[in-house]
């Protein structure tokens, strides 16, 4: 188990606003991933990733995250395994820097694409990836939504997260309980997707992605 989290600002927030940001964001995940702690931001686009590591196929520090591709042209946060990540490398020409299919996944999305790629894994996985080239930010899920990810606004900011404790800590949020989501509750006991219990906060439905 991993946690992610991440915004895109509309603020032109320095350096020092967007490191503070992410990493109280990404502290609030400390239990999902104890062996690693990573941050990335780009200043000029006002995107930041953060990522909490529980290390489970390459123990080293090469699995580290957020992963950037070796042709820099993606960034990844990563959440879950890849089960077939392994014969997906046999048909990939490239020299390993680790053995974590995070790095699979990246070179996966040099050769073919981003979506071609997902539809090649067999998996658990929840994922948020920056496309440097294209400016374009993509959230993907498994097939059975075994692992969560939320995301939506927070006065116009774009946010995601492997869980609601890490959005709330988000500048300025105060984003209302949702009478919708709330009707839902009290129906079936549980808030489905792609519903959260707060308004303008969604969870992205098991077999999709979105791009920003």
């Amino acid at each position: 188990m991993c946690g992610i989290t991440g915004f895109i600002s509309n603020n032109h927030l320095n350096k020092n606003s967007m490191q503070s940001i992410i990493e109280n964001m990404t502290a609030t995940l400390n239990h999902r991933g104890p062996d690693d702690t990573g941050f990335w931001y780009d200043l000029e686009s006002q995107i930041a990733f953060g990522h909490k590591r529980l290390s489970i196929l390459d123990l080293s520090r090469a699995g580290h995250q957020p992963m950037v591709s070796s042709n820099e042209k993606f960034i990844i946060v990563f959440n879950g395994e890849i089960y077939n990540h392994l014969s997906l490398r046999k048909e990939m020409n490239h020299n390993w820097l680790s053995g974590s299919d995070t790095e699979t996944l990246l070179r996966g999305f040099d050769l073919w694409g981003i979506e071609d790629t997902i539809k090649k894994c067999t998996g658990m996985f929840a994922f948020a990836v920056w496309c440097r080239k294209n400016k374009k930010l993509i959230l993907g899920r498994d097939r059975l939504g075994e692992k969560p990810l939320y995301y939506g606004w927070v006065n116009n900011k774009f946010v995601f997260a492997s869980e609601l404790k890490s959005i709330r800590l988000f500048p300025e949020f105060t984003n209302p309980i949702s009478k919708e989501a709330l009707v839902n509750y009290l129906h079936l006991n549980y808030v489905p997707a792609p519903y959260s219990i707060y308004e303008d906060i969604y969870k992205l439905n098991p077999g999709s992605y979105l791009s920003l």
